[in-house]
């Protein structure tokens, strides 16, 4: 029987119950933007935060309401809401005293199509 390594001509399709998580394999620098906003993401308070900020849609969302709505300290909010802006995640806007902060749906939609199983 025959493999691909033997002959470089030779396609191999795969079954159709398998699939691929993307067209073709990401490069080093996407990988490491990935993997940055995926750690960001693996830490079960910043999904809370991040789902009160998503929650607002396109509206922005002052630090300090987030501080009563999630019963955390505001160091470990802001802590948590910078992890976010560095991955990418988020956007951070200085309103006087207080920080707003909005989702970057470009982000989402980069990590729904490096997931997507279709």
């Amino acid at each position: 029987m025959s493999t691909a390594l033997e002959s470089p001509k030779m396609v191999v399709e795969a079954p159709a119950e398998c699939c691929s998580l993307a067209a073709t394999p990401i490069g080093a620098a996407d990988a490491e933007c990935l993997a940055k906003r995926l750690k960001a993401l693996s830490d079960p308070t910043r999904l809370r935060v991040l789902s009160h900020v998503a929650a607002q849609g396109c509206e922005a969302v002052c630090a300090c309401d987030l501080i009563e709505v999630l019963d955390i300290s505001q160091p470990t909010v802001s802590h948590h809401l910078k992890k976010l802006v560095e991955a990418g995640l988020l956007t951070r806007e200085q309103r006087g005293r207080w920080a707003h902060y909005t989702v970057v749906r470009e982000a989402f939609t980069e990590l729904h199509q490096f997931l997507d199983l279709r």
